[in-house]
């Protein structure tokens, strides 16, 4: 309520905004109640934008959000969509002045083609020369003058780049990367999904398996098979998610990027309290 207040009493024209705001944007009553006429777009970034509730906001509000991207090493942008030509999926080409490139996540120095998914590295004049006084940790992310961000990606022949998750996040299911961010888009395209967060949960057979904790819309319902077998007809065999768990609310940084440790906490609190009802 506060938000919409601000944008119609300031008359904003261009709105910074992280994907919590987008999310309530798409679900509040609030929205039709305030005039966003003076906006002319809206520049989403901090964390993954799920595509569902953007496109839902936009077709509320009438007005275009555009992804970035960079980082505080970067100063911070280092990609971002043209204002003509936007890709809502994407975080755009490379900013003027700077370079990208992916490269695979086992080495890190073989440079992959265009539709490879892989670490997304810049170089530019924005990129930092080095942590204060921390060489070894300067060392393990710029190499031969590129900066590896750690987040992972594809790029497009247009030149559009795709984050696809962390690369710290990746979930290892039975020697695949399953990125969690592209799980979490598909859950929240069905109707009765308001967020999710996935994270790997430790599994003897397959290593890891894709574990989602799941926040439902008010008034909805759904099952976890169902939700299973909703992912399951949208995405490849081994990213589909193994288990889910209903919560009342995925926890979130004020920038809007999942709080995988608490999940992950909640699933070691879970499986302690298994142990302690089979002892």
């Amino acid at each position: 309520v506060e938000y919409c207040t601000l944008v119609e009493r300031q008359r904003a024209t261009v709105c910074f905004i992280v994907p919590p705001i987008v999310l309530g944007l798409a679900m509040s009553p609030e929205v039709e109640k305030h005039d966003f006429s003076s906006v002319r777009f809206f520049f989403s970034g901090a964390a993954p934008l799920a595509p569902d509730p953007a496109r839902r906001m936009m077709q509320r509000i009438g007005k275009p959000i555009i992804q970035g991207y960079g980082l505080t090493e970067t100063s911070p942008v280092t990609h971002a969509n043209p204002f003509d030509a936007p890709v809502l999926e994407s975080i755009g080409p490379v900013v003027p002045g700077t370079e990208d490139k992916i490269v695979d996540l086992e080495t890190g120095t073989k440079t992959l083609p265009n539709g490879e998914v892989g670490e997304i590295c810049v170089r530019g004049p924005q990129v930092m020369k080095g942590y204060w006084k921390k060489p070894q940790d300067t060392a393990d992310v710029i190499r031969d003058g590129w900066f590896h961000t750690g987040d992972v990606g594809r790029r497009d022949d247009k030149g559009y780049v795709f984050i696809v998750d962390r690369k710290k996040e990746f979930i290892k299911y039975k020697g695949f990367g399953v990125g969690p961010a592209e799980v979490e888009a598909v859950l929240c395209e069905h109707p009765a999904v308001a967020d999710a967060g996935v994270i790997g949960k430790p599994n003897d057979e397959a290593g890891e398996i894709p574990k989602a904790f799941v926040q439902l819309r008010p008034n909805t319902q759904a099952t976890a098979e169902e939700l299973i077998a909703f992912v399951k007809e949208r995405i490849a065999d081994y990213k589909r998610v193994r288990e889910i768990e209903f919560i009342d609310k995925v926890p979130r940084t004020a920038s809007g990027k999942i709080l995988r440790r608490e999940l992950a906490e909640r699933e070691r609190a879970n499986d302690g309290a298994r142990g302690e009802r089979s002892s």
